[in-house]
């Protein structure tokens, strides 16, 4: 089985949270910390971050600081965070990736495994959540200069995986919500 690693995705300034999500804090964790975490759990490694807003205070928060990749661009959109992810993984021996958003605490270690179970450098894996397509995302190593190419704006590889006849969709609305926090309201409770 290939070695996958963890992506996550936390460069945003979080303009509708009223801060960078990365910095948010649940439960008395950092978002950022908590998805590491997630990632690390489900055997994800090795574990990358890519930052943006804040990216010096955020990257204080990690417990190995060489983790985070900054995407210089990430004003410009998802697309960015994700290329310069990708190209920092292809210095790994990572044979896929499961990509996260820093924005989903509803997504636990269980649902990760469950999606990157089997990846490898083929693999184009969705998690759903009651039949609707979601995060994390795995995409196998074959597929990254393709995705790197194409990423732009705010829709990193959503077009991309429209358009793939191998997606495969892993249910996991039994393992968690997959819902964003776009506002503080949309913290859970």
């Amino acid at each position: 089985m290939a070695e996958v690693a963890g992506l996550l995705l936390a460069a945003g300034a979080g303009r509708r949270f009223g801060g960078p999500k990365a910095l948010a804090v649940l439960d008395g964790e950092p978002f950022v910390v908590r998805s590491l975490r997630v990632l690390a759990e489900a055997g994800c490694g090795p574990v990358r971050v890519v930052l943006g807003a804040s990216a010096a205070q955020a990257r204080a928060l990690l417990p190995d600081p060489e983790a985070a990749v900054v995407a210089e661009d990430w004003e410009s959109g998802m697309g960015a965070s994700l290329r310069a992810g990708l190209r920092a993984l292809t210095e790994t021996d990572a044979g896929a990736a499961v990509v996260h958003l820093v924005d989903l605490p509803g997504v636990g270690t269980e649902v990760v495994r469950r999606v990157a179970a089997g990846a490898d450098e083929n693999t184009v894996a969705r998690a759903a959540y009651e039949g609707v397509p979601g995060h994390p995302v795995v995409l196998g190593r074959r597929w990254w200069p393709e995705i790197v190419a194409g990423a732009s704006g705010d829709k990193g590889a959503r077009d991309w995986l429209r358009e793939r006849s191998d997606l495969r969709l892993v249910e996991c609305g039994d393992l968690g919500t997959g819902y964003d926090v776009d506002r503080r309201e949309d913290l859970p409770g």
